[in-house]
């Protein structure tokens, strides 16, 4: 029996220590492979149900581009017991809010519900992972569906696709990798239900997939619940995960892309990073994309923002969606320059150059350094704040790295990066390993 919950929270420092966070953490493994974690707190009366398959975009075939995203929607289609729009209507109900995603290397669904309501909310779950209703009147409308949010989201948007979808192709070499994940017109088209059967059963088997429940909850309860209600979905074999990995370019990769809707031209640089699974050398990466684009005092805004005002926009990342701690390798630090037309974008290039060579080779302030993590960690904090946030980053801990309690040591994680990992960093940042993704606005010539 699991000791008495404890209020899980985020803890106040005492003066002059760094803030943290102390939540619970109980896990345990079902006979079908599911995977389960679960972390109390009675704080407010609300629970966030999250479950993450390891299946994204780069699991598509060739000739399914989009799969994976599109299947997404299927699964909120009916159920084995459930008809085509229940499962929103049990939620929404009950004053609750649900969703899904699709990402490069995961896909996750979730509910934030009322504590009183935990048990549907698995419910829910569970009877979809179960079977989800594969039919041909299912599929023709989700393909619609996903074909019109591609208008809406990509094509018919400024800047649409620019630059997660635009940049695999020149980073990359390997289909997996490099493919647009939204999917091709023709290859949605052309999707079969045999596809979407098929897809179904070897990736959303309960192996593949981890399971979170975060919130106002009783562990032996929930515990009970989840043996009912996902118990019994038969096991089946889990894929196994290929490597994506490809070899690191050796010199500079250029392309252009032309978009008729864009008010002004836009450039985005990109560099390989090491593997995201070996935080010791992936955080110094992550925190150098934070000094150079992120706040007022950090060098490319203080440079080119305030100073020189070449640039309207800028930002950097890690991983082509943005979150640093939801890819696998191969994964890219990306920076994204939105600058005027009188702007040459050679002008932006060398700037972006400039501020690198300068931290590669001066080195990193301690004070920059503190200021930056110590922002970084407060970010973090009121993220998973939150039942959902806690949820949704536990369960991808635990899906990619098999540790759901790097939600509490992140924190400290990130302070033991170095100036030196930094400056260190920096200096791999060079034009012989980058990609470099033009985007002029209006029509090719």
């Amino acid at each position: 029996m699991p000791p008495p919950a404890k209020t899980a929270a985020r803890r106040a420092p005492a003066k002059g220590r760094a803030p943290t966070s102390d939540y619970r953490v109980e896990r345990f493994t079902l006979d079908n492979g599911l995977r389960v974690v679960l972390s109390p707190d009675p704080s407010s009366p609300v629970v966030a149900v999250a479950v993450y398959y390891d299946v994204g975009m780069r699991s598509e075939p060739e000739g399914r581009t989009g799969f994976a995203h599109l299947f997404e929607h299927l699964m909120f289609q009916g159920s084995a017991s459930l008809g085509k729009t229940e499962h929103f209507t049990h939620v929404q109900g009950n004053g609750g809010t649900l969703n899904g995603s699709t990402h490069v290397d995961y896909t996750n669904y979730y509910e934030v519900m009322p504590s009183a309501a935990t048990e549907l909310a698995l419910f829910l779950e569970a009877d979809r992972m179960r079977s989800v209703a594969v039919t041909q009147d299912n599929l023709d409308n989700q393909i619609a569906v996903v074909q019109n949010e591609i208008r809406v989201n990509v094509l018919n948007r400024p800047y649409g696709g620019f630059p997660w979808l635009l940049v695999p192709p020149v980073l990359f070499g390997d289909f997996a990798n490099s493919h647009n994940g939204y999917g091709d017109f023709i290859d949605l088209e052309s999707s079969t239900l045999e596809d979407a059967q098929g897809f179904f059963d070897r990736y959303y088997a309960p192996g593949n997939a981890v399971l979170t429940v975060v919130g106002d909850l009783d562990v032996a309860q929930v515990t009970a619940w989840v043996h009912q209600h996902f118990g019994d979905i038969p096991a089946r074999p889990v894929p196994e995960r290929p490597s994506f990995a490809e070899p690191l370019p050796t010199e500079e990769r250029r392309a252009t892309v032309h978009d008729r809707l864009a008010p002004a031209p836009a450039v985005a640089m990109a560099w390989r990073v090491p593997d995201p699974q070996d935080l010791t050398t992936y955080l110094p990466y992550v925190v150098l994309a934070e000094v150079l684009t992120d706040g007022d005092a950090s060098r490319l805004q203080e440079r080119m923002l305030l100073q020189d005002r070449s640039a309207t926009h800028i930002s950097g990342y890690l991983g082509l969606l943005g979150d640093p701690l939801d890819a696998r390798d191969p994964t890219p630090l990306l920076l994204e320059v939105h600058h005027p037309e009188q702007t040459p974008v050679e002008a932006v290039l060398a700037t972006v150059d400039e501020e690198i060579e300068r931290l590669a080779t001066g080195g990193l302030p301690q004070a920059e350094l503190d200021r930056t993590v110590a922002r970084m960690t407060s970010r973090y904090l009121r993220e998973i704040d939150s039942v959902l946030g806690r949820a949704t980053t536990m369960a991808v801990f635990e899906q990619q790295r098999d540790r759901a309690e790097l939600v509490n040591e992140l924190p400290g994680l990130l302070r033991q990066v170095t100036a030196e990992a930094v400056q260190a960093a920096a200096a791999t940042l060079t034009k012989d390993a980058r990609t470099v993704l033009e985007l002029r606005p209006g029509g090719a010539a």
